[in-house]
């Protein structure tokens, strides 16, 4: 190996310490965003009150604010070392500190409740800035699919113990209990990541400062940027949506809580399988293409039958189910696919920066697409809803091999000075 080259941990190791990182924020999340307000609302509490829990999205939102400084503290510039562990295992032991913290307070009331959830949610927003970035360092270009498959793969598991196995242990032996499960939970996943001897950067560091003006500048970031909201617009839309169809289409709640939870976790694996095994076999920007374009064929055919559902003879209900499984299966596919191709436009020089601004964007899809989607289903109906994500995946089909040509070759972690 070149004196200027970095070492690079085994991709074995790399994905164990990953995948427990992100399976340790999904769990968190789970538990602030879908967790949480079940169980408020099973004691009664007002939607609005409720509905301020979504505060503690913020974070993940707007986390590109501060990742220049994180990344800054991360990679000193001039100095070989890297200091992602001084950021992720202190983050993930205020996670389990602050969850022993709601052990002991029992169900707390409204305010400190969400001060708490507020707490969390910014730890483990920072946390993932770190995470992320030693990610895109650590994994080859070649092991991105894998990495991403089990990034995806274990935030899907981590949301089904957040917002379900919380609730079961919650429902059947109080708050104390679940919610000091999910800290000892939190304190196993980061085992792999504790285990971890991060190696040096190149043996002549960039004296680079990492900023959120240097990754605009660069038209790899921007390029980045539209690519994620090509990519995702549709899939957003037609993302909440789809457990209300399903129960005003006569589904019982139970079951969509299943189809939400284990149906979720099993379509989730296959689907991130999937994008793992696409990205064996093509390159990355080719990848993402084919991705959208399965996608998009499970938005068209999810909505023919949400249409046929409408008009006598009714379609039953069971297909609208197995159709949502599928949609949700090639939605993962697209999430692998997509962050591995982003990882290739970060710079080695500010990972963590560049990364963040792609997840934020992502967010904020999110964000805009649940309440353009609420308000299409209200005044124009499921099917204006549904058809406007498919006719969204459609566009992108058609518009991202133009803008894949318009893109520098990828970054690789032997290329740090850039």
């Amino acid at each position: 190996m070149r004196p200027d080259v970095p070492a690079r941990l085994p991709t074995a190791q790399v994905i164990a310490a990953i995948g427990g990182i992100c399976m340790a924020q999904s769990l968190v999340s789970g538990i602030a965003f879908q967790g949480v307000p079940a169980l408020l609302r099973d004691g009664g509490a007002p939607l609005d009150q409720i509905g301020l829990a979504n505060l503690a999205f913020l974070p993940w939102a707007l986390k590109f604010l501060w990742s220049p400084w994180i990344e800054r503290y991360r990679l000193p510039a001039g100095q070989a070392e890297r200091r992602t562990r001084r950021i992720v295992l202190p983050g993930q032991w205020l996670l389990a500190a602050l969850l022993f913290l709601l052990a002991g307070l029992g169900q707390p009331s409204m305010p400190v409740l969400l001060a708490i959830l507020g707490l969390i949610s910014l730890t483990a927003a920072t946390v993932d800035i770190a995470g992320d970035a030693f990610a895109v360092e650590q994994l080859a270009e070649n092991r991105r699919g894998w990495g991403n498959a089990t990034q995806v793969g274990s935030s899907y598991l981590g949301m089904f113990l957040g917002a379900g196995l919380f609730v079961i242990l919650a429902g059947s032996h109080g708050w104390r209990v679940a919610a000091a499960t999910m800290g000892g939970l939190v304190l196993l996943l980061t085992l792999p990541f504790a285990l971890v001897r991060e190696p040096a950067r190149a043996a002549h560091p960039s004296a680079h400062r990492p900023s959120l003006a240097h990754a605009l500048g660069r038209p790899d970031v921007r390029l980045g940027l539209i690519i994620t909201i090509v990519f995702q617009t549709g899939s957003r839309l037609a993302y909440g949506m789809t457990p209300l169809l399903l129960l005003d289409r006569g589904v019982p709640l139970a079951s969509v809580g299943w189809i939400n939870g284990a149906g979720a976790v099993v379509a989730g694996l296959a689907g991130t399988l999937l994008g793992a095994l696409i990205l064996q076999r093509l390159a990355a920007a080719r990848a993402v293409v084919v991705a959208l374009a399965l996608q998009t064929t499970a938005l068209v055919i999810f909505l023919a039958a949400v249409l046929a559902s409408s008009w006598p003879p009714h379609t039953g209900p069971q297909w609208l189910v197995a159709l949502a499984l599928l949609k949700a299966a090639t939605a993962a596919t697209g999430f692998v696919a997509l962050y591995a191709f982003l990882m290739g436009r970060a710079s080695p020089a500010q990972a963590g920066v560049d990364f963040t601004l792609f997840q934020c964007a992502d967010a904020m899809i999110a964000t805009i697409g649940g309440v353009a989607a609420g308000w299409l289903a209200q005044h124009w109906g499921y099917g204006v809803c549904f058809g406007a994500a498919a006719a969204f995946g459609a566009a992108g089909v058609l518009a991202l091999p133009a803008l894949m040509r318009r893109l520098a070759p990828p970054f690789s972690p032997e290329n740090e000075h850039v």
